[in-house]
């Protein structure tokens, strides 16, 4: 029997919406990517799925095509820069509880198809605590909790972090400051989540890195160009490059049969256990 190379899975999510989760997600992905890895982008936002828009590439399918059975994983999958692949998301799969075995065998037999030539999924899900978010996170191998210097966002995210450890048993979350002034002081604003997480609740935070505001990133999204591409020199672009170096240090866990299979299997499980309130 083939040994498969093990997959590392990510959840990047947020409490909530603003904090340029995606446009990280993007980014760290492309950069993943220029180092080697071969990285698919899963745009997991089915209410406002915009990666497409980031990157300026319009898809003509998305998941909700592969789970009707109309197109395979492959014929929806888009090529982005620097070989970064993306599928695209869609409203069908916060109904996976719906599905029929059929259908759910169709879309575990779909990922099961890429996971041959794939080091690393990015799940860039939705904002916000939702039972499509609760569930893509719990499904992933590691979550990345981005956050900025707001008080919402802090609130947010400890409340996103306090349902999954309380509720869930997860106790292990990786944390990117972004749009920070400095690294001391987005180092700091890590500082204040796990000073109160430390607290009340019986988690590991872990400090993936922080990434400064920078006018260039503004420029890139305007070009619909990914910083770490058009301005790569930037602090910006300095900053995600380091992030995705550490996130290729980090420890891989091994699922029989890689992991792709697996993920979508639990994606299935969860969503049909309609316990997200």
């Amino acid at each position: 029997m083939n040994t498969v190379k093990p997959i590392r899975v990510i959840a990047v999510t947020s409490g909530k919406g603003g904090v340029g989760k995606t446009n990280l997600s993007v980014n760290v992905g492309i950069a993943l990517s220029q180092i080697g890895q071969r990285v698919v982008l899963l745009d997991a936002d089915m209410g406002l799925a915009n990666v497409d828009i980031l990157l300026g590439v319009y898809p003509k399918f998305n998941l909700s095509h592969v789970l009707a059975g109309e197109k395979t994983l492959d014929e929806i999958m888009m090529e982005g820069p620097a070989g970064l692949r993306i599928i695209p998301g869609a409203s069908g799969i916060q109904k996976m509880s719906e599905l029929t075995s059929v259908e759910q065998a169709s879309v575990i037999h779909a990922f099961s198809e890429i996971d041959q030539d794939i080091d690393v999924l990015i799940v860039d899900t939705a904002a916000g605590i939702s039972a499509s978010v609760v569930n893509f996170a719990r499904a992933c191998q590691e979550i990345i909790v981005v956050v900025c210097d707001e008080p919402t966002s802090l609130t947010d995210a400890y409340a996103f972090i306090k349902l999954l450890n309380r509720d869930y048993g997860l106790s292990k979350f990786h944390v990117i400051t972004n749009m920070v002034q400095s690294v001391q002081q987005g180092h700091a604003l890590f500082q204040k989540l796990s000073k109160v997480t430390d607290r009340y609740l019986d988690v590991n935070l872990l400090f993936a890195g922080a990434v400064p505001y920078d006018e260039y990133l503004r420029k890139a999204v305007q070009k619909q160009t990914p910083v770490v591409m058009g301005f790569p020199r930037s602090k910006a672009s300095l900053a995600l490059k380091a992030i995705a170096s550490r996130i290729n240090t980090w420890p891989l866990k091994t699922q029989a049969g890689g992991y792709i299979e697996f993920f979508i299997e639990r994606m299935i499980q969860y969503g049909s256990q309609k316990d997200v309130a």
